[in-house]
């Protein structure tokens, strides 16, 4: 079987990681795996939660290491993941992320190919404190990008031809965007089983991740035009935004509130992870 190995950047995810390992501990999955936590820029104690981890994996079979990185930045994370890692499959999975137990087998199923292929999961947003966060994400949940497409949020993952498309992550904003266009919409698989991925809690917060968000497309479309075009189809039309209001219409309020609210403005800070 194919090998994989998953490249996880953390950054102060000291709360967090242990339960994204407990998850990929649960996988079904029976090849072999390896697992590279890079901890970057840290000041709370994430490489030895991680390493804490060590011998349950080996009682798997499965190799867990931890890469300390005195500077954060994920992309510098992610390329020092790659440097390490061996060939086949490549995971690229967020500190945050809970995996459902047939995820991974699912990805190395379609992924075990010679073509060129990008795979992922099924989204489901994380039960949020906030009401606002509560109806943004019911609401974003079901835009056919979301709903039907790979979004590549937190968790993606690529063959060895696929990650052939390219060579170290750019210093971009958004580098699930950037990897996801590197593959045509044949060439992209929905896995359908889910894993859980947390939303900004306040409307202050989905605005600032909102127009980062935003910010990172804009930035793939002026430094790589080549891409955009592989986008697909991805926005809603009238008849099925009017739909989805028309079911939803706390959730559309929330949605085009901080929409309107994003168009309105700009950051006014560098980027951080909002919880």
């Amino acid at each position: 079987m194919t090998p994989c190995t998953i490249i996880l950047p953390a950054h102060d995810e000291a709360d967090y990681i242990g339960a994204c390992l407990d998850h990929v501990l649960a996988q079904d999955h029976q090849g072999p795996v390896d697992l590279i936590v890079i901890a970057n820029g840290c000041h709370d104690d994430t490489a030895g939660r991680a390493r804490a981890c060590t011998p349950v994996f080996a009682e798997r079979g499965w190799r867990l290491r931890v890469e300390e990185l005195a500077e954060g930045g994920k992309i510098g994370a992610l390329n020092h993941g790659d440097a390490c890692a061996g060939p086949g499959i490549r995971l690229y999975l967020d500190a945050d992320i809970r995996m459902g137990p047939r995820l991974l087998s699912g990805i190395v199923r379609i992924l075990d190919v010679a073509e060129p292929r990008y795979a992922g999961g099924r989204l489901v947003v994380a039960p949020a404190h906030s009401w606002v966060s509560r109806a943004y994400a019911r609401f974003w949940q079901k835009l056919p990008f979301v709903a039907q497409g790979v979004t590549g949020a937190g968790l993606f993952a690529v063959n060895q031809a696929g990650r052939a498309r390219w060579g170290a992550f750019p210093r971009i904003i958004s580098d699930d965007t950037f990897a996801r266009l590197q593959f045509e919409e044949t060439e992209r698989f929905l896995v359908d089983e889910p894993y859980e991925w947390p939303l900004v809690e306040g409307f202050s917060r989905l605005v600032r991740v909102r127009r980062r968000q935003d910010q990172g497309v804009a930035e793939i479309a002026r430094l790589f035009p080549e891409l955009p075009p592989r986008q697909g189809h991805a926005r809603p039309s009238k008849a099925q935004l009017v739909g989805l209001a028309s079911r939803d219409p706390l959730g559309f309020a929330a949605y085009s509130t901080v929409a309107l609210a994003v168009r309105l403005g700009r950051n006014s800070q560098e980027w951080a992870r909002g919880r």
